[in-house]
């Protein structure tokens, strides 16, 4: 008598204890499950999950090295949960589990939206620059929407401490970069020591999604915004900074691009200027943008701690996927233009 086979399990997800978890904590769901690795992530481990009838999303933190509260399951979940009924797209989640024993970490469960994460100019060259530009703008008018959300109306009040937002950030982010030290990044002392000279009055508070980019945002095929992703660095804090990620992102994606696995859309036709991204934020919003440089500054100061902690990661074996291998040759040029853009205003 042979014993039935068991489903193959991709790293990091063991399919037999989530299977029972899932058995027991979403109703109708199947126990006997098949998994792949999404590719892509370089932080959090996503996974398409399916019981043959139904279809999920699962995400768990990376393994081994993670920097504390860089990949808090909870806070994700949460979030994506309170903005539910708001009018920012957010998948619709189905549980949390914070029990270690089922897949040695928390981890969550949110429906599968349709809609494509965009990543390269190349993806989006073929819409035309007509859908092109539809696309970049909607992506920052869904970031107008998020900062207009009340955190308190969505039970998000004690999500966060929006005073004295900024000041934290430079500790924060100083204290990630020592937790992944691998090498001397003098760049980088100079840059923490200049922002923490700096720190401006906010400009205001909101919900802080974090992480902000086209390739955290699925677009359908009629190029509307299906869902916002990847909440992983959620908070409430100073909304600009967002704003700043998004721009430091699309300038570092110009200098390496998809060499280094950055996303490069801002380099297709039709995709807004950095100017016109700002203009139309600041429209939309009504907030102040003077001083945006300091926030600039940040946002590539944090850009560089993030990808130097998947450096990290990456040579000391603990990654899954592929696209590491260049990553850490994108660290200069951040720390370059964050010094830089210490001395801009808009």
């Amino acid at each position: 008598m042979s014993l039935p086979d068991l489903p193959t399990s991709p790293t990091g997800l063991d399919l037999v204890r989530l299977g029972s978890w899932l058995g027991a904590n979403v109703p109708g769901a199947g126990s006997d499950l098949s998994a792949t690795l999404i590719a892509g992530g370089k932080s959090n481990l996503t996974y398409r999950v399916t019981d043959g009838a139904t279809t999920w999303i699962v995400r768990r933190p990376p393994l081994g090295h993670v920097l504390a509260t860089a990949h808090d399951m909870g806070r994700e979940y949460r979030v994506m949960s309170a903005l539910r009924d708001t009018a920012v797209p957010v998948p619709y989640t189905f549980g949390f589990c914070d029990d270690a024993e089922v897949l040695g970490a928390p981890f969550y469960m949110m429906a599968r939206c349709a809609g494509t994460p965009y990543r390269l100019a190349a993806e989006l060259a073929p819409l035309g620059e007509e859908r092109t530009r539809l696309i970049s703008e909607r992506l920052v008018d869904t970031l107008v929407t998020l900062h207009q959300v009340d955190p308190a109306a969505v039970g998000l009040a004690d999500f966060g401490r929006p005073e004295g937002y900024l000041e934290r950030q430079v500790r924060r982010w100083r204290k990630q970069l020592d937790a992944s030290y691998s090498r001397d990044l003098p760049a980088a002392d100079e840059l923490h020591r200049r922002l923490a000279a700096a720190i401006p009055k906010e400009s205001g508070s909101g919900i802080v999604h974090g992480d902000y980019r086209l390739d955290n945002l699925l677009v359908d095929d009629e190029d509307r915004a299906t869902a916002v992703l990847d909440w992983e660095m959620a908070t409430l804090g100073d909304p600009l900074s967002d704003l700043a990620l998004m721009v430091v992102y699309n300038r570092l994606g110009e200098v390496v691009g998809d060499a280094a696995g950055v996303s490069t859309v801002a380099g297709a036709p039709g995709y807004l200027t950095e100017t016109e991204t700002v203009e139309r934020y600041a429209a939309g919003s009504g907030r102040d943008l003077s001083g945006f440089g300091f926030h600039l500054g940040l946002a590539a100061f944090k850009l560089a701690v993030i990808i130097e902690g998947i450096h990290y990661r990456h040579r000391s074996g603990q990654t899954v996927g592929d696209g590491f291998e260049t990553l850490g040759e994108a660290i200069d040029p951040l720390l370059d233009a964050g010094l830089s853009a210490l001395k801009e205003t808009h």
